[in-house]
């Protein structure tokens, strides 16, 4: 079993930063895939990016302006967001997976933090 908590989000103006951690605890965190999702109201949740331990991977409306990064010592995950736009609003959650594998929809993730709201002012 893994429980993950999200925290770092906020209210931010449009081309401000914010970075969100994700604390794992229960099964070995090295083993675990883990990944970001959000969702807007009225939309589906979708794909924002994930980290192996041997890769990354970044949807196409963040590329460039994300970076995910994961300390496995202190098991945790980082989402280092800048360059924040209004359409980056949202809820988000991270995800977890066994294995090295980073996939993009969210019914591969087995284990879901809370979320945290991420609001960004134009």
């Amino acid at each position: 079993q893994v429980q993950l908590v999200e925290s770092g989000g906020g209210l931010v103006q449009t081309g401000g930063s914010l970075r969100l951690s994700c604390a794992a605890t229960g099964r070995a965190f090295s083993s675990l895939t883990v990944a970001w999702f959000r969702q807007a109201p009225g939309k589906e949740r979708e794909f924002v990016a994930g980290g192996s331990v041997v890769s990354g991977d970044y949807a196409v409306a963040v590329k460039g302006r994300f970076t995910v990064s994961r300390d496995n010592a202190m098991n945790t995950v980082y989402l280092q967001m800048n360059s924040l736009k209004p359409e980056d609003t949202a809820v988000y959650y991270c995800a977890a997976r066994g294995g090295a594998l980073i996939k993009s929809g969210p019914s591969e993730y087995t284990y879901w933090g809370q979320g945290t709201q991420v609001t960004v002012s134009s």
